[in-house]
């Protein structure tokens, strides 16, 4: 694993850790839990995983969003990189938007259950045009520069449900949400949608 050349904390994060005697810790956390590389767990932790956070911002556009699909829909594809193709969504392209302006990216994996896991990814998103192999119109590509697991103290232990019906099959296809059927909403689907009939 390669070392951090600078820090993850700035001057607003100091202010508070001093504050609250919170700087050793901060800086043991930071030397010792954070990682320019995926690890092995981490590469098994991310393939395995059906959903995770999102969060975004440019100017005065922050978005925090979901992404879900069936376990492998979040490839690493080297030792600093993950990819997964972009779902049909509801065509407002927050996050996806904040990043063709503002390329920094957060990632929040969890798992729930007896044994609970976090794992935080940051780094610089682009996205790369042209349908995927399952039809999907892009691919979002992030090129992580701070991987750390997070304590997962808080993190309540759910029983598992089912999957989402709508996480589309290897073919692209997938249940439409009711939502598209709305009479205000279904004429301004996109062109292509396969829910505009």
């Amino acid at each position: 694993m390669s070392e951090q050349s600078t820090s993850m904390f700035h001057d607003g994060h100091r202010e508070l850790q001093d504050r609250f005697d919170g700087r050793r810790m901060a800086d043991a956390l930071e030397k010792h839990r954070r990682f320019s590389e995926f690890r092995e767990q981490d590469v098994n932790f991310i393939e395995n995983a059906e959903f995770f956070f999102i969060a975004t911002a440019h100017g005065q556009s922050v978005d925090c969003s979901f992404r879900g699909g069936a376990p492998g829909f979040v490839r690493v594809t080297n030792p600093t990189r993950l990819e997964w193709a972009d779902f049909d969504g509801n065509s407002m392209y927050r996050s996806l938007g904040n990043v063709l302006k503002s390329p920094r990216i957060g990632l929040l994996f969890i798992e729930f259950g007896a044994q609970p896991k976090r794992l935080r990814v940051n780094g610089n998103c682009t996205l790369v045009d042209g349908p995927t192999k399952e039809g999907h119109k892009m691919t979002v590509r992030v090129d992580a520069d701070e991987i750390f697991p997070n304590c997962p103290r808080y993190i309540p232990d759910l029983n598992k449900a089912a999957a989402s019906s709508f996480i589309p099959d290897e073919t692209g296809a997938s249940a439409k949400p009711e939502w598209k059927n709305a009479e205000d909403l279904r004429d301004a689907l996109p062109a292509k949608d396969p829910h505009r009939q």
